[in-house]
């Protein structure tokens, strides 16, 4: 189904309901739901095919992290029969087939134009309908513009010199080839210790001839203890999966990790101990649940820190080394959390370094490596997991302009706003799914991404039935939710960490926590209050034949009364 890339300007606009871009799980999501609401739509998506991040994703090591039946699509009950999970967290290759699966049995890639760039938006406001033109050419006028761009769709380099200067082979984690690659043999370097670097380092640590890890700020990553499933788990959970989703979508995080109630200093020291190294035993992100005040009081965030940092010390045998991957001056969790199965055991192999970018700073990229201020490292080939310009940065990369010519870049010139994450106020009938002021990198994205699209077929549905055109949110709404945001980010340790959460990762980027931290089962009970009773909070538009009855309704009723 994907079309000719080349260039096919349309010499007069297609008319659609709904644009859709992107074709990540918010997409497809948004493309099922819209078709099936008897719509006429259609979706771009700028790489080759669906999937999203994990289409561009293909990174040795590449694997989600959380428990695949819970970072899977819950819409569609014959979709989670048919379909069947090999393993608690799924590697890349199997979420490209699981998304495959959807695809063919829902019948979405007919709707998709791939390898198509959405290069402008813009709100005619006469006409109240939105302008799109992409990389094809082509133009469409759509009543409604559903931008599912993801949280991190936008990959960026490091903000070192003279990376054109280097003569190896250069690798972006977030493009990586779809052929395979060899590290055999190789002298490989890889710059950044996220949760990306981490899948990287323990899978190519093994392969190639030497490993050299560029390691600027330490992530805390805990094991992940991954297993396959049997046929028998399986069962239950398609037994169960009613109850399961609904567990997950009333919980704070949208999925079905444990949580506890219980306060971190409520328990003795020893009470403690056994229950973090029960977690420790559990895997995944069972530690973040067993105390519910991690993320709120420093001293108890500082008593588990290091009890994981002691972990570190127990597993990695140089002494030297241990010291430098442990994490210290922010919180732990505050970065995203990370899980590993062997990325600690890597660093025990002889081939593998770690050079900390703290004690010896990245100078340069030079023609044969990296030089830092110890000296110049040579190297074969260098792969970059240096991460996204997180939140803001996909609605960001091409031009959309709201009304009076104001454009989101001008919007956001000093950080996100929106109205619920989903609306922007200046900018009628444009939605987003896991926009940059929900709970976006904070909780279950398909979970986020299910809910959004339901309020938003909701918000047209109300349109429809009211004979309306354009809505968005009014400037007092907006800048409510926005202090409620604020006011709640003032409550978390999540803004202690130089991180993409708060755009400390991009150069000359807006510093500030604008995710919603008030949890996922909150968002959705204040989304569905803001729905109440007419959809308080924001402004619309009439249609000019029914605001031509009304007009004419009130002259015949003042009529009346005159006489």
């Amino acid at each position: 189904m994907n079309p000719s890339t080349s260039v096919v300007e349309n010499s007069s606009p297609i008319r659609l309901d709904v644009v859709i871009v992107g074709g990540g799980f918010g997409g497809m999501c948004a493309t099922y739901k819209f078709r099936e609401m008897g719509l006429k739509i259609q979706s771009f998506e700028a790489g080759g095919d669906l999937g999203g991040v994990w289409y561009w994703n293909r990174y040795p090591g590449a694997r989600v992290d959380l428990p695949s039946i819970d970072y899977s699509f819950s819409f569609s009950p014959e979709v989670e029969q048919e379909w069947t999970w090999s393993e608690q967290f799924a590697a890349q290759p199997e979420l490209l087939r699981y998304i495959d699966f959807v695809a063919k049995r829902l019948e979405l890639r007919k709707h998709y134009q791939f390898d198509t760039r959405v290069t402008s938006a813009t709100w005619d406001e006469e006409r109240k309908l939105w302008v799109v033109k992409t990389s094809r050419g082509e133009v469409f006028e759509s009543t409604y513009c559903i931008m599912a761009t993801g949280p991190l769709s936008v990959p960026r380099d490091p903000d070192i010199p003279g990376l054109d200067r280097f003569k190896g082979r250069v690798i972006r984690a977030g493009r990586w080839p779809h052929e395979p690659v060899s590290f055999k043999g190789l002298r490989v370097g890889v710059i950044g210790t996220g949760s990306t670097g981490i899948q990287i380092v323990q899978d190519v640590g093994p392969q190639a001839g030497e490993l050299f890890v560029f390691q600027r700020t330490p992530s805390f990553t805990m094991p992940m203890r991954n297993e396959k499933l049997t046929p028998e788990y399986v069962d239950e959970v398609k037994r169960n999966y009613a109850g399961i989703r609904n567990s997950a979508r009333n919980s704070a995080v949208g999925g079905t990790r444990p949580q506890s109630t219980r306060a971190f200093f409520s328990v003795t020291p020893n009470q403690r101990r056994v229950l973090l190294e029960d977690a420790w035993k559990q895997g995944g992100l069972s530690m973040l649940g067993t105390f519910s005040d991690l993320l709120q009081n420093p001293e108890a965030n500082e008593h588990v820190a290091e009890f994981v940092r002691g972990k570190i010390a127990e597993v990695v045998k140089d002494p030297r080394t241990a010291e430098a991957l442990k994490p210290q001056g922010y919180p732990i969790f505050a970065r995203r959390p990370c899980l590993d199965s062997s990325y600690y055991e890597t660093y025990n192999l002889p081939h593998v370094h770690l050079i900390d970018c703290i004690n010896d700073k990245i100078i340069e990229f030079t023609e044969k490596g990296i030089r830092t201020e110890s000296g110049e490292t040579e190297l074969d080939m260098l792969i970059l997991a240096t991460g996204y310009d997180g939140l803001t940065g996909a609605l960001m990369a091409f031009e959309v302009t709201g009304k009076d010519g104001r454009t989101v870049n001008e919007k956001w010139a000093e950080g996100a706003r929106s109205h619920l994450g989903i609306m922007l106020e200046g900018f009628p009938n444009l939605f987003m799914t896991t926009g940059p002021t929900g709970p976006a990198a904070l909780a279950n994205i398909i979970r986020i991404s299910e809910h959004d699209v339901e309020w938003i077929a909701a918000a047209m549905k109300y349109m429809d039935a009211h004979h309306l055109t354009a809505m968005e949110p009014t400037e007092e709404a907006e800048q409510g939710w926005m202090d409620l945001v604020y006011e709640l980010s003032q409550r978390t340790l999540l803004s202690k960490a130089k991180t993409w959460y708060v755009g400390a990762n991009v150069k000359d980027k807006p510093q500030g926590l604008t995710l919603f931290t008030g949890g996922f089962a909150k968002y959705a009970e204040l989304c569905a209050l803001a729905a109440k009773d007419g959809y308080r909070g924001f402004q619309f538009d009439h249609r000019a034949e029914s605001a031509a009855r009304e007009s004419e309704a009130r002259g015949v009723a003042v009529d009346a009364i005159a006489l």
